[in-house]
């Protein structure tokens, strides 16, 4: 069974940074985190949950929701494999949220993922912006 667990959440003041982390785990032999598609969301409370960005396994490609587009930056870690990152910059209060990584092995779009929601998910990490 696939497991994701997030790390790296925490107090940032308004326009400081922080980078998230995600690692995977429980593969089937042969596999890896290169086999799925990789999202990060978040969910705020009293607020639906919001796709962020995503490395979509069918093209490589990363895309960026509106509201992150230019401060978020979601990499993989090029040493190792089943590590992903979200690296958050120019935070604003309203980014306070709980923030979840999920992957998805199927193949869909990245409207898909960002609406209906990944297979395999993590318990999630608070970050919370506050001066």
């Amino acid at each position: 069974q696939v497991q994701l667990v997030e790390s790296g959440g925490g107090f940032v003041q308004p326009g400081g940074s922080l980078r998230l982390s995600c690692a995977a785990s429980g593969f089937a032999s042969g596999f890896s985190l290169e086999d799925y598609s990789i999202a990060w969301f978040r969910q705020a409370p009293g607020k639906e949950r919001e796709g962020l960005s995503c490395i979509k396994k069918a093209d490589g490609k990363t895309y960026y929701a509106d509201s992150v587009k230019g401060r978020f930056t979601m990499s993989r870690d090029d040493a190792k494999k089943n590590l992903v990152y979200l690296e958050m910059n120019s935070l604003k209060l309203e980014d306070t949220a709980v923030y979840y990584c999920a992957a998805e092995k199927s193949s869909y779009s990245v409207y898909y993922y960002f609406t209906q929601g990944m297979h395999h998910w993590g318990k999630g990490t608070q970050v919370t912006i506050s001066s």
